[in-house]
């Protein structure tokens, strides 16, 4: 591999890094705009996509730079292409971040509504999962990657039992139908979170192994 390579791909790997940290801070306030009904929190992971969507577009020509240039292979081919998307994965996650935070605040017209405590342990048990899958990435452990694969069944199963104690809210309680939509809607960005972070995990497997995981 020549220097200039390698120096290419260390800067670009920074990057990533960077971006993955962003994103990760978005996950947390709007997990915590949303328990603590927090609109202005809400509103700061809103304000952060533009940024997050800039920053995307920088990483993934930097890809395409590394490819056309220096024409990688082998290992040095599989790390640009993981790159390329994991960046993907993560605008996707900010993207969800912001629709939950865009949830929240329309759940603000009905305090009332108590969020579901199924709701909190998924959330916390996805937000586990990009930081496990990202954490998987740097170090380039496939055990550790694996593992996240494993943890999309308990999001999975979070999710329904978060839906059946929605529905059955529903259908006793007529006038909290809104905001129990607005709340099957976060459920459903939560769980696509942990379906990133298993695509984040898959990732790291390709990269270490050259197996394609999915």
């Amino acid at each position: 591999m020549s220097k200039h390579l390698e120096r290419d791909l260390e800067a670009l790997e920074r990057e990533i890094l960077d971006q993955s940290s962003r994103v990760e801070e978005m996950i947390a306030k709007a997990c915590q705009a949303l328990l603590e009904r927090r609109a202005d929190v809400a509103n700061d992971v809103a304000a952060s996509e533009i940024e997050i969507n800039v920053r995307e577009v920088k990483i993934e020509e930097e890809c395409l730079k590394i490819l056309a240039l220096h024409q990688p292979v082998a290992v040095d081919l599989r790390r640009t292409a993981t790159v390329l998307k994991v960046n993907t994965e993560l605008e996707r996650i900010a993207d969800l971040a912001v629709n939950i935070a865009e949830r929240t605040l329309s759940l603000t017209e009905w305090p009332e509504f108590e969020i579901p405590d199924k709701l909190e342990r998924m959330f916390i048990r996805a937000s586990d999962m990009v930081h496990e899958a990202l954490d998987a990435f740097v170090d380039q452990n496939v055990d550790a990657a694996r593992e996240v694969c494993r943890r999309d069944d308990e999001v999975d199963e979070y999710n329904r039992r978060v839906i059946d104690d929605l529905l059955d809210v529903m259908r006793s309680r007529p006038d909290m139908v809104e905001p129990a939509i607005h709340f099957f809607s976060v459920c459903r960005h939560v769980e696509r979170i942990g379906d990133c972070a298993t695509n984040i995990a898959e990732d790291v497997i390709y990269l270490v192994e050259g197996e394609i995981a999915r």
